[in-house]
């Protein structure tokens, strides 16, 4: 009886331990206001670094490439101004994200992250319709990009819900996004119905003018990646608890 009972307790300790064990992706952070920024800086990033991999604790198996449905832009008004829709947007070089800022509010669940990326790089088809410098650009084709120096600002605030596990999770409520980009390459291939003459003025044009239709694919783009973003937020928040990320007691 007394063995039955040394077992038991055995068992129940290990079990114990493995349920509170910390995750291998995740660093828990205190709630400590003077160390919770940096150690959630930190955190993000070692996360980050075993996304790229895969976890598959998380169903996650796989982050890039980043997709987006469309997007469109609108240069000039009237019969003649120019129109370009880009679909099917894949994005590679997004999981070279760095968080180099936190600044959190554990109290209503408030976080704004600075975020930094390297490089990404993009292709999508696009159709456009309309007169681009003085050239009709009707038609359709093969859209790529090379964005250098990526900074964003991404702000979200969160409520908190009890899991059926009876642990706290959490959901996003609202997700704000800002970014900007250094350096910029972008073009046209495989212009349908088209020549090659027109195909080098567009993309001299569109180089020449690359943060200019950036600013104006901006609002669109934007609004796309707050929805990517609340949407990876949503898997993540359902799958780990709040006392992973933050150390409650």
């Amino acid at each position: 009886m007394k063995s039955l009972l040394i077992l038991i307790s055995i068992v129940s300790f290990f079990n114990c331990n493995v349920c509170a064990q910390q995750p291998y992706y995740l660093e828990q952070c205190p709630r400590d206001e003077l160390y919770v920024n940096e150690c959630l800086r930190v955190s993000g990033n070692k996360l980050v670094h075993y996304l790229r991999q895969g976890i598959p604790d998380l169903d996650i198996y796989e982050i890039e490439p980043v997709d987006i449905d469309e997007i469109g832009i609108v240069l000039g008004s009237g019969p003649d101004g120019y129109r370009a829709i880009f679909r099917n947007i894949q994005a590679y070089g997004v999981s070279n994200i760095t968080v180099t800022n936190v600044r959190s509010d554990l109290e209503t669940l408030q976080f704004q992250l600075t975020c930094e990326i390297p490089r990404i790089k993009v292709k999508a088809q696009y159709r456009s319709s309309g007169v681009l410098i003085l050239v009709k650009a009707s038609g359709a084709g093969d859209y790529w990009g090379e964005y250098e120096g990526v900074k964003a600002k991404i702000y979200f605030k969160a409520l908190p819900s009890l899991g059926t596990d009876g642990r706290t999770y959490l959901n996003t409520e609202q997700v704000k996004m800002d970014f900007n980009v250094k350096d910029i390459k972008m073009g046209v291939d495989n212009i349908a119905n088209g020549n090659s003459v027109i195909q080098a003025a567009l993309n001299l044009f569109i180089n020449s003018n690359a943060q200019e239709l950036l600013k104006e694919m901006k609002p669109s783009l934007r609004s796309k990646l707050t929805m990517v973003i609340r949407n990876f937020m949503d898997r993540l928040f359902t799958k780990i608890p709040l006392d992973e990320w933050i150390n409650l007691n």
